[in-house]
């Protein structure tokens, strides 16, 4: 049945295209072409109705605007005509930051709470959007999380173009998802360029390594057969004694069709992480609270250098079709097929002391090996109608997800560690298998939406309805688990965008997540599986774009709730669905990508994440966080092509869950940036194409605890110290 339904999937995904297809050898050319070049180079969009198609063929011709974000309605779309909180960080800004991954690519975005494993675990993107973890999606499709561990994908920064962080419910358009939002990333595609490229050398501190290369142009001379490379080789010491991490990528791009109505994109892609660091961490006696014997260091590690492995292998296939019928009409229709193979065995401290005076901790050994294929795809026709004074903007698709997934997990014994004199070289007897997970689970979603513009009002409604199902066996134990769900969400919302640039909005959206587990209502006398939790927004606010120019404000309140919370009952095998989360709050964000030479993102939130279940914060959530960072282009004189800027990030303080003394807090912290940047042509005309950076993160290399994970019930509490000083330098030629 598996089979059946990829198979079904990919046929309705194709034959949908050359029913496209025919239906376009049908009807005559009428010149739209050229005037969507003329569209293109000009960069504006006109007013009501016609700006989005002019915007989305923005993003065929060139690099997108900073003031245009997809993610929101499945189209490019302006911002300050966008009635839900995005932010977009560009690859320029990525590139004058020195981000190397997407943790450090979102730290100056309201509303984050930033680094849950702080400096530490940088094998996975972990952070929180308005108190909620949020899942990724690359490219429109989703990145499929392992089912059972650790076999997850982590996207190398160098390969994006962009990155949306779409912030509230959003399973209208994308079916499960979290309140939180999701992060949306966009690969880097070919353009109209007939030959271009770069490559760029990069060391820093903690023995850091990169080469970054990138090249494309035209195969044809007309431009119909692009092609486009890119790839990279890097790696580091942590900032831990004994461990690293190592990595191999490259992605070809392969498109038809040129600047045509129809074309096709094929994107490959092969990532192999030799190693990537641990997954460990620090007691929270000894780090957040001082021990008998003192503060542990911020390059203490508690595995074992014989023990420690993490070996990942990610091949994906992507497709990328579209195809305009006329001026109005248009279908796309896109594809991934993803394959992760995750080897680990690690060893970590037990969260608590067997004699805190001498600095002994007890330590657990565990392994895994799992295997898991993922396919998505989203297919859809989008139209441009109008009636009578109003300018309709229509969206019907549907969407499939489909994942097969296997673990063997291993278990074992771990001598204790003395944290005050440590022995990375001890003995460890093998582990034993202690687990074989098997699980499969599919996602079939039909979605429409609506954009509504007359004059200055902007009215959006979207309708969805999920169809779920999973199943999972460990067949050690013989345990079956299935669930079977289906969901309808929604999305309604209004904007009206005055011509002196100010646009009010308010929104109400709705998302689902599906929950693993049992249920009981009735004391455990029946037990059924967890349906899945619901979450709802009301979010309202204000954006402000100073007319002509790329400079964007933006303010909005909000108010999440989740309910269907699993609720566990004690230590016994079943939960409870009474739980309700709350998320409250308000963010501002300022954006200027670039202004007369000037760079600039600020950022501010303050928010409330309250659990009704333990009358606490969400565990590991922030109260909120504020943020600047500039960067300026000096445009002429004796210094013209210097740049330079720097930034500020500050997090307040994060519930960190209880400890055997109570409620542990992480407390606030404030760290520093700095970026510089040279076009070396201002030197000699010889020298055009090459350029000379550098950035620094934590400037003043600040000691902090970035983020505990605390569970007296277990009397177990983990710490994770945050990123010290990391400086980099690069030096890059491009043509």
């Amino acid at each position: 049945m598996q089979r059946i339904g990829i198979f079904y999937a990919v046929l309705f995904s194709f034959l949908a295209g050359d029913v496209a297809l025919a239906a376009e050898q049908s009807k005559s050319r009428d010149g739209s072409e050229d005037a969507d070049r003329n569209a293109a180079v000009s960069g504006h969009s006109v007013k009501s109705g016609v700006h989005k198609k002019d915007a989305e063929r923005i993003d065929v011709r060139g690099r997108k605007a900073a003031t245009l974000a997809s993610s929101a309605t499945k189209s490019d779309t302006p911002l300050i005509e966008t009635a839900q909180s995005v932010s977009v960080v560009t690859r320029n800004e990525m590139d004058i930051r020195g981000v190397l991954s997407l943790n450090q690519a979102v730290r100056y975005t309201a509303g984050i709470t930033p680094d849950l494993r702080g400096g530490i675990g940088t094998r996975y993107d972990q952070f929180l959007l308005r108190g909620f973890s949020v899942p990724t999606f690359l490219d429109g499709l989703k990145l499929q999380a392992s089912p059972t561990g650790y076999a997850e994908a982590q996207t190398d920064t160098f390969r994006l173009d962009r990155v949306e962080i779409l912030k509230g419910p959003a399973s209208a358009l994308y079916g499960q998802s979290s309140p939180g939002g999701l992060a949306a990333l966009s690969s880097k595609l070919t353009t109209s360029q007939q030959f271009y490229g770069g490559v760029n050398t990069t060391g820093g501190m903690f023995d850091l390594y990169r080469v970054d290369a990138d090249v494309g142009g035209f195969a044809t001379k007309d431009g119909s057969v692009r092609y486009r490379v890119y790839g990279t080789v890097n790696g580091q010491h942590t900032q831990l004694s004994k461990t690293g991490s190592r990595r191999f990528s490259i992605s070809p791009v392969i498109s038809f069709g040129g600047d045509g109505p129809t074309t096709l994109t094929l994107l490959g892609n092969y990532q192999y992480d030799p190693e990537s660091g641990t997954y460990g961490g620090v007691p929270l006696v000894g780090s957040l609270k001082r021990a008998a014997f003192g503060y542990l260091p911020r390059n203490f590690y508690d595995g074992d250098v014989g023990v420690e492995k993490f070996n990942r292998k990610h091949g994906s296939f992507t497709y990328i079709f579209n195809h305009r019928f006329n001026d109005d009409w248009s279908f796309s229709s896109r594809g991934r097929y993803d394959d992760i193979k995750v080897v680990q065995r690690s060893t970590y401290d037990a969260g608590y002391y067997i004699d805190e005076a001498n600095g002994i901790v007890p330590r657990y050994a565990y392994g895994t090996n799992e295997h898991v294929h993922n396919l998505a795809f989203d297919s859809q026709f989008k139209g441009h109608v109008r009636t009578g004074p109003l300018s309709h903007t229509l969206m019907f698709g549907y969407d499939y997800m489909w994942q097969q997934a296997g673990e063997v997990y291993t278990s074992g014994t771990a001598p204790d560690l003395n944290v005050l004199h440590p022995d990375y070289h001890m003995f460890f007897p093998d582990q034993e298998v202690g687990a074989r997970y098997k699980a499969d689970s599919h996602q079939i979603g039909a979605y429409g939406q609506d954009e509504i513009h007359w004059h200055g009002l902007v009215l959006n409604g979207s309708l969805r309805n999920d169809w779920y199902r999973s199943h999972q066996l460990e067949r050690l134990s013989g345990s079956d688990t299935r669930q079977r769900s289906s969901q309808i969400t929604w999305r309604a919302s209004g904007l009206y965008h005055f011509k002196f640039g100010l646009s009010p909005y308010i929104s109400y959206s709705t998302s689902f997540q599906p929950q693993s587990g049992l249920v009981s209502n009735d004391g455990g006398r029946t037990l059924r599986q967890a349906d899945p939790s619901i979450g709802k927004q009301l979010e309202g606010g204000l954006k402000y774009q100073i007319p002509g120019t790329q400079v964007l404000f933006t303010a909005a309140g909000f108010h999440i709730e989740q309910t269907n919370v699993l609720v566990s009952v004690g230590s016994l095998p079943y939960s409870t669905q009474s739980g309700k989360v709350h998320s409250d709050g308000f963010e501002f964000e300022a954006h200027a990508d670039v202004y007369k030479g000037l760079m600039v993102t600020a950022a501010v939130s303050v928010q409330k994440v309250h659990d009704d279940s333990t009358g606490k914060p969400l565990i590991q959530s922030g109260k909120g966080n504020a943020s600047l960072f500039a960067f300026y282009t000096m445009p002429s004189g004796p210094l013209k092509g210097l740049g330079f800027g720097g930034g500020m990030r500050y997090t307040s303080k994060a519930y960190g869950g209880e400890a055997d003394y109570g409620s542990a807090w992480v407390p606030q912290y404030a760290l520093f940036d700095g970026s510089l940047r040279y076009d070396l042509s201002q030197l000699s005309p010889s020298l055009h194409g090459w350029t000379v950076a550098a950035s620094v993160r934590n400037l003043f290399d600040k000691h902090f605890v970035s983020n505990c994970l605390a569970y007296a019930s277990y009397g177990q509490a983990f710490c994770y110290y945050g990123e010290r000083r990391n400086a980099q330098a690069s030096i890059g030629y491009a043509w």
